[in-house]
């Protein structure tokens, strides 16, 4: 497109400036016309601006994300995105402001890199927080990334997926960053059950970073390196005098065995990457969508007489549902939704004749299967979200 059209443009200048130069070579006084000089230099600028917006925070904090066993933001959207699909947007935006010293640094793209690719060939758009850019904190331009693509999602229906590192608001921006956060829930609000919304924390997030991520329809967690809580263990020190560490406060196993709020957790981000591949490939691209059918070899007419066994003929003596589960679906594939928080009820997705179908089943080996509170709001949240997107319920 645009991209395209400016290379062309900016060769023809190029070769412009080479034929010039030839046939003034008897002249070595002559100069190049002022206007050809000019756009050699913003050629020049434009691809400096370009390699800073993909060093993010510089090669010195790039390895101190990797020394924490973290992968920046581009590399996440890598491995994420099927090869060479990735189109970014507002790669060179900055923030606009010029208090507290701001104004003397000004890197391009703002801290998060968005934009638009495939997975499995499916259209997807992305906004990933780089974490070596002030921390992945939000301001208003950085707001404004993030509501562009998701504005964008709507407008086609495709997922929204945020892969999200960042500390809160930036603190320099004061109110124009919390206006931002505020632009981003609204989008959550007109996004839910029209798009899939997917989250992945893949860093320290606090306050405002993830309101959002606990808005949107899945949340994944990476462990030992990701947290969500509305403030750090050292505020609530000094509040409550409780001494509590990030892990405990926060981390993937708090919030996927006690809170509900995290759905799935990795071992790493590129464990992270291939769970959240697997997951959009159970889901439509939008309401307006039925859900995705894969080619199976898993005939309808198998048979297992393992089924015939599961069930104990006792009422009293529990059995794995899950177990029984998997064998009626294609592949016996069946991925878990929350598979540690409520464990007496399952919820997920598998596939029968190829066709996405959602699972809500009691489990015996769980307080007899019986439905708590929290087992019903699970289950109820599932079944919401399918009914949303036309996914058929067994």
């Amino acid at each position: 497109g645009h991209g395209a059209l400016i290379n062309t443009y900016m060769a023809g200048l190029a070769r412009s400036v080479r034929l010039f130069a030839r046939s003034s070579s008897s002249n070595a006084a002559l100069a190049a016309p002022p206007h050809l000089a000019k756009a050699a230099s913003v050629r020049r600028r434009l691809e400096e601006q370009v390699l800073a917006s993909q060093l993010g925070g510089g090669e010195q904090r790039i390895a101190s994300q990797h020394n924490r066993g973290k992968l920046t933001a581009r590399e996440r959207l890598e491995l994420f995105l099927d090869p060479g699909s990735f189109r970014e947007y507002d790669a060179l935006k900055a923030h606009r402001c010029i208090d507290f010293g701001m104004q003397e640094q000004v890197p391009p793209g703002d801290g998060v890199v968005t934009g638009h690719g495939l997975v499995d060939g499916r259209r997807v758009f992305v906004f990933s927080q780089d974490f070596t850019v002030f921390g992945g904190s939000l301001s208003e331009s950085h707001a404004e990334k993030i509501c562009k693509v998701m504005d964008q999602a709507m407008l086609v229906g495709a997922p929204v997926i945020g892969l999200n590192d960042s500390g809160g608001a930036r603190i320099q921006e004061g109110i124009a960053s919390l206006a931002g956060y505020a632009e981003v829930f609204q989008r959550n609000v007109e996004a839910s059950g029209v798009v899939p919304q997917l989250s992945v924390i893949m860093g320290p997030c606090a306050g405002g970073a993830v309101y959002s991520p606990a808005m949107t329809d899945f949340t994944m967690m990476v462990d030992h390196t990701s947290y969500m809580f509305v403030t750090g263990p050292e505020v609530v020190k000094t509040v409550t005098n409780e001494v509590i560490t990030a892990e405990e406060l926060g981390g993937s196993r708090t919030h996927t065995r006690t809170s509900g709020v995290a759905h799935l957790s990795a071992a790493n981000d590129l464990e992270a990457m291939s769970a959240l591949r697997r997951l959009v490939g159970f889901l439509p691209s939008s309401n307006r969508e039925p859900p995705p059918v894969r080619e199976t070899e898993d005939s309808r007419a198998r048979k297992d007489s393992a089924l015939d066994r599961i069930v104990p003929e006792d009422p009293n003596v529990p059995y794995d549902m899950g177990a029984l589960v998997r064998r009626v679906l294609d592949d016996r594939e069946l991925l878990e939704v929350s598979p540690s928080y409520a464990k007496n009820i399952i919820t997920g997705f598998g596939r029968m004749e190829g066709a996405t179908v959602g699972i809500v089943a009691n489990q015996p080996q769980e307080l007899a299967g019986c439905l708590d509170i929290d087992a019903s709001a699970k289950a109820a949240r599932f079944v919401r979200f399918c009914d949303c997107f036309n996914i058929p319920l067994l």
